[in-house]
């Protein structure tokens, strides 16, 4: 009787697990995996550096590889839990739109024949101007005092 009572639960909790949609991710989304996979050895790695040196403050402000690990780990945590809830990475396109946008805003700096281009096509064409001054008027005779 025990057995089947073990086995039942057994068999239940596969089948809730199947339902589950947390645990669906994270057999089929292999990123998620690797991700949490690097996490878990990068924090591994900082663990060992701390208890391996004699002073675990010290080695945590000191150690540059410590903090490296660290950012490792925190970094693919939160892609690993954003993953997880099923968001979507939105920055990528932000990030290229920024990216052309510098490098439009610094290709206008740096190209004169570009700003022209640009010029021309939002206020058109400029025209050739020239200014000729007018001749020299003769200057008007000093006005005479009266005494």
């Amino acid at each position: 009787m025990a057995k089947s009572t073990k086995t039942q639960r057994a068999r239940d909790a596969v089948g809730s697990a199947g339902s589950n949609p947390y645990l669906k991710r994270v057999i089929e989304d292999e990123d998620l995996r690797d991700s949490v996979m690097t996490a878990v050895d990068a924090a591994r790695d900082a663990y060992d550096r701390l208890s391996s040196n004699g002073s675990p403050i010290n080695t945590a402000i000191d150690d540059k590889k410590v903090h490296k690990d660290l950012k490792t780990a925190a970094e693919n945590l939160r892609d690993a839990s954003d993953r997880l809830r099923g968001k979507k990475e939105s920055h990528t396109f932000g990030r290229l739109l920024l990216i052309a946008f510098a490098g439009a805003i610094l290709a206008l700096v740096l190209s004169e024949d570009l700003r022209k281009g640009l010029l021309d096509k939002v206020f058109g064409a400029e025209e050739e101007f020239e200014y000729n001054a007018p001749a020299a008027a003769p200057a008007p005779a000093p006005a005479a005092s009266s005494d």
